[in-house]
This record gives C-alpha cells, structure tokens and sequence, in this order.
C-alpha cells in the first residue's frame, strides 16, 4: 500500500511517511493510491469482531506488515483503546422510533477524536523508539483536537506537542483539557481568532519544508491520514451492528445503512466517504451548524466561505475551511490531481469556488446535508431528553436534528454519529433548561494548575503569529540537544 497527495505531485509514500507528514510537499493531502475494497463475505466475517478489533483489521488495509508486523499492529491498537471508560470502547444506544446512537465519546477528553488519536500517538512513538529520533507535533484546535492529541502524548518520550486554540471560542472543559497539562513536552497557546484563522499560519509552517525536516514536524490534525484511517473503522462497525447484514443470506446484496455526521472540517465525513468507496452500501448524511460551507457545497456547489466564522453551540464545528473536503473531491474525480490542485489552489486563494458542473453531481450523489441554527440545537436536546431521559451534546444535536425533521423510509436503519459527551457542554445544557451529574474528571479540571501562552491579534496577526511558533519550535530543538526541561531553562 502506497499513498498519493491528492494534489497529484507526490507518489509512492508508505504509511510511515505519511504518518509523518502534514500536508504533502504540493500543498494536497495523503490518500491510498488504491483504495481497498471489502468483499460482502469480508463484512460478513467481521461481524462478530469487536471495535478494537475491526480497528486492527481496518488499520491492516493501510499499513504493510513491513512497516508494522500484525502482532506489533494489534499490540499498539490494544494499548491505544485500552483506557477509554466502557469495556466496549464505543456502544450504540438505541432510542424511541429508531433513533440508534453510536457513543464515540468515551476516551480520555470525551470526544471521538480520542479514538484516532491514541492509536496514531501510538503509531509515532513507535517509530520514534526504533530510530532513537523526536519529532513535534503541530496542532490547530477547534476544540476538541487539542485536548485529545495533548492527552494521548502527555509525558512521551521522544514527542513534543504544540497545540494552538481560539480563545473564547471553546467550551471551559474543552480549554481546561489543554490549559492543565504541564508536562514539559506540552506547549498550548490561545490564539485571539477563529481556528480557521490558526490554520492559516499552520499551512505556512507546513508548506516550509526546510522547517518540516529541521523539527520533525507532524501534523495531528485530521489532515493526518492515520486519524482518517481509524475513522473508518466506526462507520465499519455501525454497518455491522445496525444495517442488518448478519441476517442475509451469501446470495443477497447487502442492506444500506444511513449514517448522520456532524460535520465541520469534514475529517469524519471523508472516512465515510471513504468506507463507501470501499464497498459498504452507506448513505451518508453531514450535517452542520450556522457555519454552513459543506450545505452549500452540496446543495448547490457553492463552495465559498462565509465572510466571518459564526460563534455556536456546536462549537467544535465552527469552521469555514472544511479541509478534508479535499479528499471527498479527489475520490469524487477518480484520483485527478490536476483538478483537485487547480480547484483548491483557487479555494485558497480567493476563499471563493463554484464546483464544476459534473463534480457537483457526483458529490450531492454521495451524500445529503442539512443545516442547523442555535434555537435547533437547544429543540434537538430537550426533546431528545423529554422522550428518552438521554442527553446529547450540542454537536450531537446537530446530527440528531435529521431524526425529527427529515421522515425516512421505514425500511431503511439511520445511526447518528454521538461524537462528544455532553459533560464537556455544560452551558449549552442549561441554555436547553437540563441539568444533570457532573462527571467527576471533569469537576477534577477546576482544581488543577494551568500554563499556555497567548497569541494576540495585531495587524500582521498572521506573520507574528507564525513568527512566534517558529521561536518556539527553535526552543525546543534547542532544549532538547541540551537535555534539560524546557520550562525550567
């Protein structure tokens, strides 16, 4: 298995190139050269797997037995997956008429980032031990990004993370998750601007490939394609619970199943995407918040950005650069990187695109949206509790909102996407007028000491930004040939 930009100028990249790559050097994003395809009697043979272990068979698709030997592979994904809160690792609930809820929450920072992230962290460090090197990781956060990729490398040897936030546009959980880790190989900042401001300065760091060799640089971000790739194994095992393939026969086709993202960089609906590609009959649905790029892609190929992010509920999804509709845009057209560089070029530049007639055809083809504002959200969490005493996370809420409003044939089985515990949400619950017991981890937050450094908004606010994590990356490289702690020099 060999991986591509889709940008179309990089070929031939193993996984642990890839892992340890950001962007590819063309500015595009890692994909298979060939994606895999998963015979019905494959599906059929997983069906009585286990999450951990539909994760090892997915991850074994991606990663040569060169790279990491079977035994090595489900070693790591069993220690990666071994501390989340549920023996199962992730369950599905299932509610009143049908609403079937897969709970990807129950990992460290209680998102479902924690699921790709512990197993990619675990990935690097591997390769970090057997070539005795370091690397950084380079983090631009939203909200829940950070947080993850900080406790799953908190304390490792060999792996520094610099995680970048919006001030005051993350819950007060999702900030204390960063904000309280003082291990030496933990830098946060809180930036005065939106994350999709933050990527901005990360991609010119990125794009620097002098820098990228110079400080190992690693992006964590799902521009990374092993959080892509981990993905796929949720939407693998929601087919396999909830579609009803364990019951057909070797001679039927396989049930459809409809799957429900909240989307807002689009990571996880690409994994959908993706997992369609590869053969199981999904319908996918994203849906979003008032911050409404993807919508407008699909419904109309408007492929533009707003004039300014909306602050939400659903704050983890207030985005207007929704990156990994690149990847979507390079399956759509078969592998074309010449249309997808000129395409995105164009994005980049102008922030503004209307998608080609035939591409806007074969994307609304593959998936459906739907759009969500504030006053939805806090409906979607009352109603969601008054008929089944189950609450939902404002992102949540946002998938969850297609169950109430968009009637769907009886025949057809709908799992929506639960991909944050509503503990981390606390003001948007009393905003819906709920209430409920505070998980004792994150009460534990309050109690404990913080450390980050801000990032304030001026006018070149980009350059002094970038000028300032540069700074900081030479500190490190610094600190570390020296051998002594980086916050006590």
């Amino acid at each position: 298995m060999l991986f591509c930009s889709t940008r179309g100028e990089v070929h031939g990249r193993d996984f642990e190139d890839v892992l340890f790559s950001g962007f590819a050097s063309d500015g595009g994003m890692f994909m298979p050269e060939n994606v895999p395809t998963l015979a019905p009697d494959t599906l059929r043979r997983w069906g009585g797997l286990s999450y951990t272990q539909i994760v090892v068979e997915v991850a074994s698709l991606f990663i040569p037995t060169q790279s990491i030997p079977r035994e090595d592979l489900q070693a790591l994904v069993g220690a990666a997956l071994s501390g989340f809160s549920v023996p199962e690792v992730v369950r599905v609930v299932e509610l009143k008429d049908g609403l079937s809820i897969l709970e990807l929450f129950h990992g460290d920072t209680l998102a479902f980032k924690d699921l790709a992230m512990t197993c990619t962290v675990r990935f690097l460090s591997y390769f970090l031990q057997k070539q005795q090197r370091r690397a950084t990781v380079l983090v631009g956060t939203s909200g829940d990004t950070g947080g993850s990729a900080i406790q799953s490398a908190k304390g490792l040897s060999g792996l520094d993370v610099v995680v970048i936030y919006p001030r005051g546009r993350v819950t007060p959980v999702q900030e204390k998750h960063m904000i309280t880790c003082l291990d030496d190989n933990v830098h946060v900042f809180a930036a005065d601007g939106s994350s999709d401001d933050i990527d901005q300065a990360l991609r010119r760091l990125f794009a620097d490939q002098d820098l990228v060799r110079t400080h190992g640089l690693i992006s964590l971000n799902s521009v990374n394609w092993s959080r892509v790739m981990i993905q796929l194994a949720h939407f693998i095992f929601a087919y396999l619970q909830l579609s009803g393939v364990e019951q057909t026969g070797t001679d039927s086709a396989l049930p459809e199943l409809e799957v429900v993202v909240p989307t807002g960089g689009a990571g996880n609906i690409a994994a959908g995407c993706i997992v369609k590609q590869m053969g199981v009959p999904l319908k996918l649905v994203a849906m979003v918040n008032s911050n409404d790029i993807v919508h407008r892609t699909v419904t109309s190929g408007d492929f533009s950005m707003a004039a300014e992010v909306k602050q939400t509920l659903a704050s983890a999804i207030d985005i207007q650069d929704p990156y990994n509709m690149e990847r979507v845009f390079w399956l759509l057209l078969g592998g074309d990187g010449s249309s997808v560089r000129k395409m995105m070029e164009e994005f980049q530049r102008t922030h503004t695109s209307i998608l080609p007639k035939n591409t806007h055809t074969l994307l609304s083809s593959v998936m459906s949206t739907g759009r969500v504002n504030n006053e939805g959200i806090l409906e979607i969490m009352r109603r969601c509790w008054e008929e089944n005493q189950y609450l939902v996370c404002p992102h949540t809420a946002v998938g969850v909102w297609h169950h109430y409003h968009c009637p769907h044939n009886p025949g057809l089985r709908r799992c929506y996407i639960a991909t944050a515990s509503p503990a981390k949400f606390q003001e948007a619950v009393q905003k819906a007028g709920l209430t409920f017991d505070q998980f004792e981890e994150v009460c534990h937050l309050d109690k404990l000491p913080t450390r980050y450094q801000n990032l304030e908004r001026s006018e070149k606010w980009c350059d002094d930004w970038e000028q300032r994590l540069r700074e900081t990356l030479q500190a490190l490289d610094l600190a570390r040939k020296n051998m002594v702690s980086f916050y006590t020099q």
